[in-house]
């Protein structure tokens, strides 16, 4: 069993070291008195009084520098046991002083080794009460084991409930960490993913652009020169609003177009004439209902979504125009990106038109779930695509 030691810098601990001592003091000083009350100018009374003194230093004595290492608190319980041991030899009445003494062996010593310490004392304290009394009384034979057996059995129920607290309280901690260990790699996951998803839907999708760009203006250099230069113009604008994206991008994440403190309608507007402009897809904007305030996370998560697709739209689907649509709906706003192309079937294996989309889809839906939303894909092969991003505004 483990050593019934309490830290000495516990409340409780304190608070209970102090009663004792007082208990200790009480019974010491009672003990004294009934010993000069009845045997005062006895030849012992010089050794009495000494031996009382030394114990109460012993026993009083704070546990502080070697004291306080186990060696140091097993060499004080033996002394105040032989000095106890002295005097109740030569003075019964410090009989009752081994309660105090009794607890002291049992927060120093394990239990296998106080109990056999507390009964010998104990027998030692009967001894002395007979000495007393003058005779055999049964009640004194019987209520010092009591006391004791009462004072071990509590004490060991004591310590075994606090061992359990205490096991509890690591579990606790051990348990705590780990949860805050996962949280740690669940939010670093999160924000791998949440990066990995801006940097799809900006830096890629201008890259993806000026490569198209480059091509055509490569295609076209020979016979059209003008063309030609007009794409290169249009890819160094592109580059120009990638830099100024990646800029963004490490400073604080947030789109371009919402920087300036604009609304989401108007980024909207912009990236649709943006797109017209650069890749000669005719794209709409229709506005539906009252707008009302938004999150900047809800206005970002949106407009991302928006740009996400009509790459898509652009790479993908062959379509000769395409319509954004944004709905307030009282509780929820939704972005309907919808196009002419040649769709594609939900479902199809690798390497199809869903499988080259699916990254891009996964991007968004990542997106929306980080704010209670959803998203809706309906398509089919030669029908285009309409892509729906509802946000509950009540989440907001």
């Amino acid at each position: 069993m483990p050593q019934a030691r309490l830290p000495a810098a516990d409340p409780d601990a304190r608070w209970l070291g102090a009663v004792m001592h007082g208990a200790f003091l009480l019974l010491l000083a009672a003990s004294l008195t009934r010993f000069l009350a009845h045997h005062s100018g006895a030849a012992r009374e010089p050794w009495v009084i000494g031996l009382g003194l030394a114990l109460a230093a012993a026993q009083l004595a704070p546990a502080r520098g070697r004291l306080a290492t186990r060696p140091g608190r097993l060499a004080r319980l033996a002394v105040v046991t032989v000095l106890w041991v002295v005097l109740v030899l030569l003075a019964p009445s410090f009989a009752w002083c081994a309660v105090p003494l009794i607890y002291t062996a049992l927060r120093t010593v394990p239990a296998r080794a106080a109990i056999p310490l507390v009964a010998a004392l104990t027998a030692l304290v009967v001894s002395a009460e007979i000495r007393l009394s003058g005779g055999l009384d049964p009640n004194l034979v019987l209520l010092p084991p009591a006391v004791a057996g009462l004072a071990i059995a509590v004490f060991l129920h004591m310590e075994r409930q606090a061992g359990r607290q205490r096991a509890l309280i690591d579990d606790l901690r051990r348990t705590r960490r780990e949860l805050a260990a996962t949280e740690r790699r669940e939010g670093t996951l999160a924000e791998r993913e949440r990066l990995a998803v801006e940097i799809h839907d900006t830096l890629a999708q201008g890259l993806s652009s000026q490569q198209m760009l480059l091509q055509a203006a490569d295609r076209t250099w020979e016979r059209d020169p003008e063309t030609a230069r007009a794409h290169m113009r249009t890819a160094a604008g592109v580059a120009a609003r990638n830099l100024a994206e990646a800029r963004r991008f490490v400073h604080d994440l947030a789109p371009v177009e919402l920087a300036d403190g604009g609304t989401l309608d108007q980024a909207l507007r912009a990236v649709a004439d943006r797109e017209s402009a650069e890749s000669g897809l005719p794209v709409r904007l229709h506005l539906d209902g009252t707008p009302v305030p938004l999150p900047s996370a809800t206005q970002a998560a949106l407009l991302r979504i928006a740009q996400g697709a009509l790459a898509n739209i652009r790479e993908h689907a062959d379509a000769s125009a395409a319509a954004l649509t944004l709905s307030y709906l009282g509780d929820q706003v939704v972005l309907d990106i919808a196009d002419d192309g040649t769709g594609f079937a939900p479902g199809e294996p690798a390497g199809s038109a869903t499988h080259r989309r699916g990254h891009g889809l996964a991007a968004m839906r990542a997106r929306l779930r980080q704010l209670g939303g959803h998203l809706t894909v309906e398509s089919a092969p030669g029908e285009g695509t309409v892509i729906s991003a509802a946000v509950p505004l009540e989440h907001q």
